[in-house]
């Protein structure tokens, strides 16, 4: 029988719940950057303390910041169930996406095509929409205007010889419901193409054994999973050999240093180990026999820790608001097909909505949270936007509860 995350525990690893300036306030704007671990603001405070200095060199502090930079590649890879070398930093998601665009915009000819969808956050299609001035032919994978979902009998119409390349959110940041990576990663690899999954509203919820869903890229950023704000990207090896290299034409030949053309945030690399750190205490603290298993079966285990019980917290949400005839409820009703990102639409607009719930304690946000494309598919027009609601496995069910009352109050 599986456990039960210790919320007490949990929270206990948040310096956030500690302070006095957000004592009483109901945090649900979590899709937009989570609270840091105690772990990584240990990290930080030694490496500007103690490590500020360009790492690699033959002194201590020198040593030591460049072997913590090391450690964080290292194990996040091993988390994820990757090779090292198949992670890179960068300072966003979107950079790292707009570099990676521009390394295919060299690698592709014009009469090749790109498939992108209108489900994505813009960071994960503009630009390579962008590809079309070089000839590059862009498609659309469209979401059902209904239910906001993908469906994959569309992509499977959309494949032929020439689709090279097909971009598509694990999670969109407004829908909410989790993408099946490793069926589509798996129909893709089998037209001859290749595939890039946006990781970034899905791993805040666990962060996923990336080999085995099977993307040729992954990205995510550290800063919704309770790290710092790094961008953190996977590109598997025979990808990465293949691109063009967009760093100094010295850094080529390294897979790690290729796609990342600015110099590395040492200090904000070196404290995303903290984020393993976190993952390695709530296993310890929740399973036994933690020097037996792997970095890549504790992290699959807290995942499924987490997302058993964000789905239990969800539900009355859910409940809740598929009851109100007066807003419109985006992706599923069910907990356990949707991420806990949960965006409503109302006649009220959607600041407004936000702003009558700060007032009473809660944070949220409303707007269109950079999905303006994935709003205009679902009929919602984006200078309305949507109230979306997010929370991860640090949020109590009884702020759930508190939620719903507010709700109630502004709808």
């Amino acid at each position: 029988m599986s456990p039960a995350l210790d919320l007490d525990f949990v929270r206990a690893q948040f310096p956030a719940f500690e302070q006095p300036s957000l004592d009483g306030q109901l945090f649900f704007e979590n899709a937009g950057g989570s609270y840091t671990c105690r772990q990584v603001v240990d990290r930080l405070t030694r490496f500007y303390t103690q490590r500020k200095v360009q790492p690699y060199g033959p002194y201590e502090a020198s040593r030591l910041g460049g072997e913590e930079m090391d450690e964080a590649q290292v194990r996040l890879a091993a988390a994820m169930g990757v090779a090292a070398d198949e992670v890179s930093f960068g300072p966003s998601t979107t950079q790292n996406t707009y570099v990676l665009s521009k390394a295919f915009g060299e690698m592709l000819s014009a009469g090749d095509a790109i498939i992108v969808t209108n489900q994505d956050h813009e960071a994960n299609t503009g630009p390579w929409r962008r590809l079309d001035k070089l000839g590059i032919d862009v498609r659309e994978w469209k979401l059902n205007p209904e239910t906001g979902m993908l469906d994959v009998r569309d992509l499977e119409n959309m494949m032929d010889a020439h689709v090279k390349l097909v971009c598509f959110p694990h999670c969109s940041n407004i829908v909410g419901a989790p993408n099946e990576v490793a069926a589509i990663c798996e129909k893709v690899r089998a037209a001859g193409a290749y595939t890039c999954v946006d990781g970034v509203s899905y791993a805040p919820h666990g962060i996923p054994n990336v080999s085995a869903l099977g993307p040729d890229i992954y990205l995510f950023s550290a800063y919704k999973t309770f790290g710092p704000h790094q961008g953190i990207m996977v590109v598997r090896h025979e990808l990465a050999d293949a691109l063009p290299s967009q760093a100094h034409y010295f850094n080529a030949g390294y897979r790690t240093k290729k796609f990342t053309p600015a110099g590395p945030d040492h200090a904000q690399i070196a404290a995303s180990a903290g984020m393993v750190d976190y993952i390695e205490a709530l296993y310890a603290h929740h399973f036994s026999g933690a020097a037996e298993a792997s970095l890549t079966a504790k992290t699959e285990a807290v995942h499924d820790l987490s997302r058993a019980y964000e789905t239990e917290a969800l539900q009355p949400l859910l409940d809740y608001l598929a009851d109100r005839n007066s807003v419109r409820l985006i992706g599923p009703k069910e907990a356990a097909a949707k991420a806990p990102t949960v965006a409503v639409h109302s006649q009220t607009r959607a600041e407004t909505l936000a702003a009558a719930l700060a007032s009473r304690g809660v944070m949220a946000g409303g707007g269109d949270f950079y999905g303006v494309r994935c709003l205009e598919g679902l009929g919602i027009d984006p200078d309305h936007g949507v109230l979306r609601l997010s929370f991860v496995h640090y949020t109590r069910k009884e702020d759930v509860t508190a939620l719903i009352g507010a709700l109630d109050e502004v709808l």
